[in-house]
């Protein structure tokens, strides 16, 4: 039998095309399209001085967990381990504390940066002020409090 080589992993524009595509029917709190999030927290880690693998997980940081795709899809997928690692460490767990979340983000390389692009962009005053002033207020506290939980600056109420 021939020895035949492994795939190459997802290059970043496989990645955001299947990003787009996974979240293509979504939108945000304020009725944007969801990807323009997705696009977003990419440039925040791209900017952060993120690698490949961490700008990856950026364009998929939120697909787990808004079912737009499965662990079971994640771990076959031809990505880096790292990429996959940071995604299910940014991927909230029914009934996760917000203190057992921060932990699995600090402790996995890499996933802080994505976490912080994705903070950044969600607590940007321009997105949120067409939200109703309650959502605004809760979250607001919310990307505050996670903020503070991983150490970040610039979060705070």
């Amino acid at each position: 039998m021939p020895h035949r080589p492994a795939p190459a992993p997802l290059d970043l524009a496989a990645v955001e095309a299947l990003a787009r595509r996974a979240h293509a029917a979504q939108t945000d709190k304020a009725g944007r399209p969801y990807t323009e999030h997705l696009a977003a927290v990419a440039e925040g880690v791209r900017a952060r001085g993120g690698t490949e693998a961490q700008i990856a997980a950026a364009w998929l940081h939120d697909a787990v967990e808004d079912g737009a795709v499965t662990e079971e899809w994640l771990a076959a997928a031809d990505l880096p381990r790292q990429t996959k690692d940071i995604v299910l460490a940014v991927t909230k767990r029914p009934g996760e504390t917000p203190e057992a979340y921060a932990a699995r983000i600090l402790a996995t390389p890499g996933a802080l940066t994505v976490k912080a692009a994705d903070l950044a962009h969600n607590a940007d005053p321009a997105r949120a002020a067409v939200l109703d002033p309650d959502t605004r207020d809760r979250l607001r506290r919310k990307y505050a409090r996670m903020g503070e939980l991983l150490g970040l600056d610039g979060f705070a109420v």
